[in-house]
């Protein structure tokens, strides 16, 4: 039997298979509302049958998106237009989950085709914030979150949480990688701060480990809580390896299911040798020194390699983005590859190549 199509269960969830559906930005919303453009492509992932889709990064509040085209769930109606997609993927047995995010200083952007970087007032942008007034490389220069405003926006993730929970979502995933703001915060190369969310290791978690404990209070028992990480900043002086094992340790304590593992993200130029594979030695580190279940993801292209990251037990499931995005039936794909008979939505059953 492959291992990549096994089930896989986090709590009271079941996924199908290990086959996942990265979150990838498709900057289509409108004011933080998902629409057409949505449904057609959650609903493309769903017919492919994976065992879990995972929404794109979604701001907690307006001001949390990456750009004026990202989503949003600050409120009830932004929420309730996810609806209909999960709907769908659970008729079809696919499990759906959520990136909760907030972009700190990259935040306010235009979207990647438009003619210019940020985003002006007149065009829905808005003042950036961070954990130090710092800025990325060819961003504005953020204000720093007072400590009060900290506090608000734990409150705002496990608002965010709770709402999503409420139309369907089967998993929750904080997103604290690639150079947004909860990163923002635990890196030493952009948290500036001298107050008790600044300086030492303890002090810089200290954000996430809140908002941790504050998302998996409001959420049920029953809800696996991801969290994703950049495991290392590739860069001298700034997170590494050691401290993701030691933090998702942590965040093990604190009701975490799952640390979903990527890189990079908290400077423009740090040197990543980006290759088949390249991040799924953090995967396994995390999954063998922390003790807690892992995805690897980046650069995953082909069944064989995604069995052998599986069968090889470097990570509990994989993700995939780019792949999805050029084939969003993959896992139909992988497992005919693998020479494994798995279910197929039945429309598109006549279409086996696979007796």
């Amino acid at each position: 039997m492959s291992a990549l199509f096994t089930p896989l269960k986090i709590r009271e969830t079941q996924f199908q298979n290990r086959v996942w559906v990265s979150p990838m930005c498709q900057y289509q919303a409108t004011d933080g509302h998902i629409g057409a453009w949505h449904q057609a492509h959650l609903g493309a992932l769903a017919t492919g049958a994976p065992g879990l889709i995972m929404v794109e990064a979604t701001g907690v509040v307006p001001e949390g998106r990456i750009s004026i085209g990202c989503p949003s769930i600050e409120d009830d109606a932004h929420a309730n237009n996810f609806i209909q997609a999960i709907d769908f993927a659970h008729s079809l047995n696919v499990k759906m989950g959520i990136q909760l995010a907030h972009a700190g200083r990259k935040a306010s952007t235009m979207r990647p085709w438009d003619d210019h970087r940020m985003a002006t007032p007149a065009e829905g942008g808005w003042q950036a914030t961070s954990s130090s007034a710092t800025a990325f490389e060819g961003y504005p220069i953020p204000r720093a979150l007072t400590i009060d405003e900290i506090k608000e926006l734990t409150k705002d993730f496990a608002a965010a949480a709770t709402r999503a929970v409420k139309v369907g979502f089967d998993v929750i995933e904080i997103h604290a990688a690639h150079g947004y703001l909860f990163h923002q915060f635990y890196s030493p190369l952009m948290n500036q701060r001298t107050d008790e969310y600044g300086g030492s290791y303890e002090n810089r978690i200290r954000f996430l480990i809140e908002t941790t404990k504050a998302v998996r209070s409001a959420i049920p028992a029953t809800t696996p809580l991801f969290v994703r990480i950049s495991a290392t900043d590739w860069a001298e002086g700034g997170w590494d390896i050691n401290d993701s094992v030691k933090l998702s340790a942590e965040l093990k304590t604190l009701g975490v299911d799952l640390i979903d593992v990527s890189s990079g993200g908290a400077i423009h130029n740090a040197k990543i040798d980006a290759k088949p594979d390249f991040q799924v030695p953090f995967s396994q580190a995390i999954r063998t020194q922390s003790q807690i279940a892992t995805t690897a993801v980046g650069l995953i292209t082909e069944p064989e390699q995604a069995e052998s990251i599986i069968s090889s037990g470097q990570a509990d499931a994989v993700f995939l983005a780019r792949a999805m995005l050029r084939n969003p039936r993959w896992a139909l794909y992988a497992a005919e590859k693998l020479g494994v008979k798995i279910a197929w939505p039945l429309s598109l059953d006549r279409a086996r190549t696979l007796s």
